[in-house]
């Protein structure tokens, strides 16, 4: 048992500011330090724009916004110079004894650093040289592990108890009843099954064509008499609309419509999710519902739905993953999502669905 396994920590925070799929990977963590330490001060450094998606979690006693956005801009305003010092001075204050920075990029390892905490522990293969800022290192893993099992590895050195990993995310009943209202907004009834189609990820890589998710809804309806709903945020609005109206009026348009946990809510409710890399992937894999995942550019090994590698869809191409962002990057024409036809994902559908309903 390592020391810092003895030791009866009472001010913890974690630092995961982004992204939400990352924050859903980080979850387990937060669940074993309040099982390790159920008398504790748990706090999460998390990015403003995500901190909805942890805000109602019973294990956690504060949430600390960090506007990256705004602190983006430190070196040209005085004010935001101002701004930040008080942050750090404020996270000073809070007298964390430790601190575990999931992150591992120089900005989180600062923070680290500057939260004055006796014991930091951050990623042996932190990048930008933020493992200079901590004074224990987490053990260099497999690099093709999943993400979520390369936090967890920190269990070993603070003494977790053994357990399976909880993905899931805290939903209040106002997140619920907002699901039950969208769904009563666009013509569904609040207990009709349903599909969640997700048109758009940060990546344009990851995409899979929109027009096909559209015609996948119209397939879903004429083979399993189940209605479609495209899920996103305001970024993805018309991504959902284009989908729409390859879907003939069939799918539902409800991009932009939710917080993050408002769409768990929907998800959590759905009996198929169908998605490429993205955080409602994380999302169906943590609440536990079916799922179809499709895959190019990145390992699901790595990122894909924790456990559930049987749910993800690929081309095995030998030029995949490439973990390029830009499809003017690609010199294969984007052939690992492209190639994948409509009708190879429509069966993976089929099995899924058949299933389900084997397993019910």
């Amino acid at each position: 048992m390592s020391d810092l396994a003895c030791r009866a920590f009472q001010r913890i925070c974690i630092i995961k500011p982004s992204s939400p799929g990352d924050i859903i990977h980080a979850l387990p963590v937060l669940r074993g330090l309040r099982r390790r330490y159920p008398d504790a001060h748990l706090a999460w450094l998390v990015a403003t724009s995500f901190a909805n998606l942890i805000e109602a979690d019973p294990a956690l006693d504060e949430i600390i916004p960090f506007d990256r956005r705004r602190f983006g801009r430190i070196g040209r305003s005085l004010a935001v110079m101002r701004d930040f010092l008080r942050f750090i001075r404020e996270l000073r204050q809070r007298r964390f004894d430790l601190i575990i920075d999931l992150q591992g990029l120089l900005r989180s390892g600062f923070l680290a650093a500057a939260s004055g905490a006796k014991h930091r522990i951050g990623p042996r293969e932190a990048r930008e040289f933020a493992w200079m800022f901590y004074n224990q290192r987490i053990p260099r893993g497999d690099p093709n592990a999943h993400a979520a099992a390369r936090n967890y590895a920190v269990a070993e050195m603070l003494g977790f108890p053994d357990g399976p990993l909880d993905f899931s995310i805290a939903l209040t009943h106002e997140d619920r009843q907002h699901a039950i209202l969208l769904l009563a907004q666009a013509g569904l009834p609040a207990e009709g099954p349903y599909v969640v189609l997700v048109p758009a990820t940060r990546w344009e890589t990851k995409c899979w064509p929109v027009e096909r998710y559209g015609r996948l809804a119209g397939m879903i309806r004429q083979k399993h008499g189940l209605a479609s709903i495209l899920v996103g945020g305001a970024s993805d609005i018309d991504a959902g609309q284009n989908a729409v109206d390859a879907s003939d009026g069939v799918a539902h348009n409800l991009c932009g419509k939710t917080t993050l946990r408002q769409l768990a809510a929907l998800i959590d409710r759905a009996a198929l999710v169908v998605t490429a890399d993205s955080t409602p992937m994380h999302m169906a894999a943590a609440h536990g519902r079916p799922l179809v995942a499709l895959f190019g550019p990145t390992n699901p090994n790595r990122t894909g739905p924790y456990g559930r590698l049987d749910d993800v869809l690929r081309l095995e191409l030998d030029c995949s993953p490439c973990y390029l962002r830009k499809i003017s990057q690609c010199p294969h024409q984007h052939r690992c999502m492209n190639d994948m036809t409509l009708e190879k994902v429509a069966r993976a559908i089929d099995e899924r669905l058949a299933r389900t309903r084997v397993s019910i």
